[in-house]
């Protein structure tokens, strides 16, 4: 990279951090460490919840979702404005009745404390995995895009995250989202423009090459279960896990219960619904633009650089004819976009890609740990080689502020959750360092991320293994929540049972589905599990009188 990009990379890194800390240099309590000042303004909480959900992994993976597929990954975020409704109706004035820290408290209260510990280690489980994808997601593609080695780049986004999550808690996490949001939206508009700018065609034109490309593809009707993503599993299983994800997962919980009253949290939480839905299609909107521009500019066989430079000289000839079939066919495909020859342009793209397979079939050959799947680099690698110095370290800053938002978020969630669940139920409130046993909680957690990161296997698509792992534990956390507002006869072993039944149910058909015994979308997990902790805790209550076996 060139110094100017490094310079920018470096100072928009170091004002965020440097905002985060002086705001927060005086919070005095472990409640602000908790859960903020409660001043902050109701659009700084909208934001805060965007920046949490908005990882590194959303600016690198959705791009090449609809570059390598379509715009079809829009559909998981279906049932999201319904979700945001019901937790604004249903669970906000739940937690903010008894001015709960944490949404587990909520569980102590209506059932009982195992109940309450049970969700809490969901929680921490999943999410403490996630924080690690999130801060390995960039880390990985920084790494091979500039040169650093991978660990190297873990460690420095993982530190980074901790020096003002350790010293500002939860409002630090608050004040500086606001920023790294900031930041993110308009690297993003710049690299959109830029993106349009060099595409020589018009956008009606553009338009039509995505089309007939088969790229803005948004509805699948179909039925199958199978289908990764499909209008029914993203009104349903997005429904669902958006309703978790929202009313139930602490990192999101925090950012709300932060505000200062009731109306601030909903308000939060329907600007996140407002716009939530309309960035992700814009962020796949990129990635279709990327499809149309390397239409006319010639795109790389395999777009992992640092992959192909790890190729051995005995097959570097056969890697070199591969690129120029691969040349050839694009060539040709480009004449017949000109000429609007859709079905010669789709015949030849079909043999690009059959060049492609063969070109990553030989290194996978020849390649110990060889990682297939490159989509994560197609939006980085035209960083790299088409914005001018400069805004090439303000994209990467977007790229790291993404990563250091969410992780951040999570990290401070998983302290609070340990600190209030764990470590209040237990000893109480005898800590009579309270402020000191949170951040040694928030740097415990941070290691953890970073030690989880260090160990993490490349996934097919990094934002599809965030999303798997939510899904695997959500359906189980949602169902006892909403056993816990809805049915109100329904005692906590009852419940209790239901969680475990479903949660080992999960992973059961996981394991099939990952072995082929099953063909299931991961997004019906969220709907299975929910309703299995449902209809096990009626049954329960129906078949045994309450406060006698299952009381």
């Amino acid at each position: 990279m060139h110094p100017l990009d490094w310079i920018v990379l470096g100072a928009t890194l170091a004002l965020i951090v440097g905002y985060g800390v002086y705001k927060t240099r005086k919070s005095a309590t472990a409640s602000e460490l908790l859960s903020g000042s409660k001043t902050v303004s109701p659009w700084t909480i909208g934001l805060g919840i965007m920046a949490t959900q908005a990882s590194a992994i959303t600016f690198l993976s959705t791009p090449g979702q609809a570059f390598a597929n379509d715009m079809g990954f829009i559909q998981f975020y279906f049932g999201m404005p319904l979700a945001v409704v019901l937790v604004s109706m249903f669970f906000v004035p739940a937690y903010r009745k008894m001015r709960a820290i944490t949404a587990y408290q909520f569980l102590e209260e209506r059932f009982d404390r195992k109940t309450r510990l049970f969700t809490a280690a969901l929680f921490l489980t999943s999410r403490g995995l996630s924080a690690g994808i999130t801060i390995f997601a960039p880390a990985i593609v920084l790494s091979a895009a500039i040169g650093v080695p991978l660990n190297t780049m873990i460690i420095i986004i993982g530190a980074i995250v901790v020096v003002y999550t350790v010293s500002g808690g939860s409002a630090a996490v608050a004040v500086t989202q606001k920023w790294q949001m900031t930041v993110i939206l308009l690297g993003m508009a710049i690299a959109a423009t830029i993106l349009i700018n060099l595409i020589p065609v018009s956008m009606y034109d553009a338009y039509h090459i995505a089309g007939n490309m088969g790229k803005l593809n948004i509805v699948n009707t179909s039925f199958d279960p199978g289908t990764r993503y499909t209008l029914w599993s993203g009104l349903a299983g997005g429904l669902f896990l958006s309703l978790s994800y929202l009313g139930t997962d602490q990192s999101q919980v925090q950012r709300y219960l932060g505000a200062e009253d009731e109306r601030s949290s909903k308000f939060g939480l329907l600007f996140n619904a407002t716009f939530k839905v309309p960035m992700q299609f814009a962020i796949l909107a990129i990635g279709v633009l990327l499809f149309v521009f390397y239409q006319f500019v010639k795109p790389p066989v395999f777009f992992n650089q640092s992959e192909i430079d790890r190729a051995p000289a005995r097959i570097q000839q056969q890697l070199q004819s591969l690129e120029l079939e691969h040349a050839l066919a694009w060539d040709f495909k480009r004449e017949a976009l000109v000429n609007a020859d859709w079905e010669g342009a789709r015949y030849y793209d079909g043999l690009q890609e059959q060049y492609r397979a063969s070109y990553m079939d030989l290194l996978n050959e020849n390649l110990s740990g060889f990682q297939p799947k490159d989509t994560d680099y197609v939006f980085i690698t035209f960083i790299l080689e088409n914005l001018p110095k400069g805004l090439i370290g303000l994209l990467l800053a977007v790229i790291i502020s993404a990563a250091m938002s969410s992780t951040a978020g999570e990290v401070s969630a998983l302290a609070t959750t340990t600190y209030v669940d764990y470590f209040q139920v237990f000893y109480g409130h005898k800590d009579h360092n309270e402020k000191r046993t949170i951040r040694t909680l928030v740097l415990i957690w941070g290691i953890a991320a970073i030690l989880v990161a260090l160990a993490a296997p490349l996934y097919e698509n990094l934002i599809q293994l965030v999303n798997v792992l939510g899904s695997l534990f959500y359906g189980t956390i949602l169902g006892i929540f909403l056993v816990g507002l809805f049915l109100k006869k329904v005692g906590g072993s009852q419940v209790f049972v239901g969680g475990l039944i479903a949660q080992a149910t999960i992973f059961i058909c996981h394991y099939l589905n990952s072995t082929g015994v099953l063909s299931i979308g991961f997004l019906w997990y969220n709907v299975i599990a929910t309703l299995i902790v449902i209809g096990v805790s009626l049954l329960l209550h129906v078949g045994f009188k309450r406060g006698t076996v299952y009381g």
